[in-house]
């Protein structure tokens, strides 16, 4: 996708051969600034701090990390020095631990001088992968979006509403839930987006709005709890989401708030997706709730960050001191409030069968 026109992945290979490239995340929208990653730690502290986020960003940044872990270290306690410090940055997205096994997969069985570089080849295909994943989830969301419009009347838009970011940004290109919406708004279908807040972090007003906007998408920021008044006001076509995992039945893990937008679009009968990548299916779990939600720091509640009157970005505590304050990062919304879920391979009943009919090749059984 494009920043002031000129088109990024987001994160690459540095001209360098051992290291990468991505953006941090933790300055936008306010400052668009690239960070070099030239250690496994550095591309550790970016995953925790959340410099990267989104779970297929998360992932690929993972494979970079590993490969350059490997250039510090490629023996195999090295190796496993690495996957094990890289695995337990983020806990809740798949990705992460998906990513890993697939470069540890190629590399394990190579002698230790060949591992960094076949793990920086491994790590390139993830995100080609990741691209092209995402451009086929863009056109089987499309084929939902074009059915919205054609029950519309004439020079109505398609309303659709949004939480937390799952766009290129959360990616390396096109994004999971904002790949339709690109693609609708490039072949001419009227659209506006409602972008949740999506409080505490603000992924959807800091990042998912200025990644619409810079596509030219019309979109509006709302506070998280405007989205059921909204919905009930006929104001919103569909709800489309990212997720970070989905169990082998279907149930979903995605950023917090996420389980109240689908239980408000099911009381005013609106259809909820959920767009994904086949990384993102977790076929060793049976439902969502033994997936671990992650807690991060209080101060993501009880502090704002933002851009300051004089121009410096910073943060401002909104709560007396002394507060105390939880912050899950992620709820599980269950599969029964799914209406699909759109993968590369089409869109699935949020079911074990309907997941099984688009990935038959997973037909064993669940381990735990």
């Amino acid at each position: 996708m494009k920043i002031d026109g000129k088109h990024y992945r987001m994160i690459w290979l540095g001209e360098d051969g051992r290291s990468a490239v991505t953006f941090d995340q933790t300055l936008l929208p306010h400052r668009v600034e690239p960070i070099v990653l030239r250690s496994m730690e550095d591309a550790a502290r970016a995953i925790l701090t959340m410099q990267v986020r989104g779970a297929p960003l998360i992932g690929a940044t993972a494979a970079y990390g590993l490969a350059l872990g490997l250039l510090q270290d490629a023996s195999d306690a090295g190796l496993a020095y690495s996957i094990e410090h890289l695995a337990r940055q983020r806990p809740t997205a798949i990705n992460l631990a998906w990513a890993l096994e697939q470069v540890r997969g190629q590399v394990a069985p190579m002698p230790p001088a060949d591992r960094a570089a076949a793990a920086f080849a491994s790590a390139g295909r993830i995100c080609d992968d990741d691209v092209e994943t995402c451009r086929r989830i863009g056109e089987h969301g499309l084929a939902i979006i074009r059915d919205i419009a054609a029950r519309k009347q004439p020079g109505d838009r398609v309303e659709v509403l949004t939480h937390c970011n799952a766009g290129w940004l959360a990616c390396v290109d096109w994004g999971t839930a904002t790949a339709p919406i690109y693609m609708a708004h490039d072949a001419g279908i009227s659209m506006h987006v409602w972008v949740d807040e999506t409080r505490p972090r603000n992924q959807g007003a800091a990042l998912t709005a200025f990644e619409l906007a810079a596509h030219g998408v019309p979109c509006t920021v709302i506070a998280d709890n405007a989205g059921g008044h909204l919905m009930q006001h006929g104001r919103v076509d569909m709800v489309i989401v990212g997720t970070d995992r989905v169990t082998a039945n279907g149930d979903v893990a995605n950023k917090i708030g996420t389980y109240l937008k689908a239980l408000a679009a099911a009381d005013n009968g609106l259809p909820f997706y959920v767009a994904l990548p086949h990384s993102t299916i977790d076929w060793t779990i049976a439902d969502g709730f033994r997936i671990p939600i992650e807690e991060r720091s209080a101060d993501e509640v009880l502090k704002v960050s933002g851009r300051l009157p004089d121009g410096a970005i910073g943060s401002v505590e909104i709560a007396a001191p002394g507060t105390r304050a939880a912050n899950p990062a992620f709820d599980v919304t269950p599969a029964r409030l799914v209406t699909g879920l759109i993968t590369e391979r089409g869109v699935a009943k949020a079911s074990r069968e309907g997941l099984l009919a688009l990935y038959p090749e997973r037909r064993s059984p669940v381990s735990r």
